[in-house]
């Protein structure tokens, strides 16, 4: 895994749809693993059957101690923090960060210390700042920070979070998936 590149997602309210919207587009030949931290807290979560039914690519929970692939996207489960090594994911039941677990802020820094800048970092819309702190790592450390255009989010108070926190690229979900879809396929930001 050392050499490949990984995308991480954090969306709460209102980033199913957005969500669906990048994963869809991503083909069988994905060269990155995908992650995803969606606010679920302890409640069951079918997302990953929700982002089955829509792309191509497997869709699992994160299971801890498992190797990371390429051409997957893992989801955290209820009620656990994900976070990612060289090469493979670790969960956990610390403690609630922002207020939730799981949690993206955990997640992205995790990916920014292990991948640097090899890993691109998506806030979607959602309430509060979770992941602020762990985009802005992603861009000290050379990674690639998008954050889904405020104006069009559902909710946009974690897309606003992470704007003040950083200077993440603003982009309609459109222009998310496509970019994406390019980097997943060719490994270009």
């Amino acid at each position: 895994m050392a050499g490949n590149a990984i995308v991480v997602i954090g969306a709460s309210e209102g980033g199913v749809d957005p969500l669906r919207q990048i994963t869809e587009g991503l083909s069988l030949k994905c060269g990155a693993s995908v992650f995803v931290v969606m606010h679920t807290g302890i409640i069951p979560s079918s997302l990953p059957e929700i982002l089955s039914w829509h792309g191509k690519l497997p869709v699992h929970f994160g299971r801890d101690g498992a190797s990371i692939v390429p051409g997957l996207i893992y989801v955290a489960p209820p009620d656990h923090h994900m976070l990612v090594t060289h090469d493979y994911i670790q969960l956990n039941q610390g403690p609630m960060v922002h207020h939730t677990r799981p949690s993206i802020d955990p997640l992205f820094s995790s990916a920014s210390e292990a991948f640097g800048k090899r890993v691109v970092g998506i806030v979607l819309s959602g309430t509060g700042s979770d992941g602020a702190d762990g985009l802005a790592a992603i861009g000290a450390n050379g990674g690639c920070s998008l954050v889904q255009e405020p104006g069009e989010a559902l909710s946009p108070g974690m897309p606003q979070a992470a704007i003040a926190a950083d200077a993440p690229e603003r982009l309609p979900i459109g222009a998310i998936a496509r970019r994406v879809a390019e980097f997943c396929s060719n490994g270009r930001r």
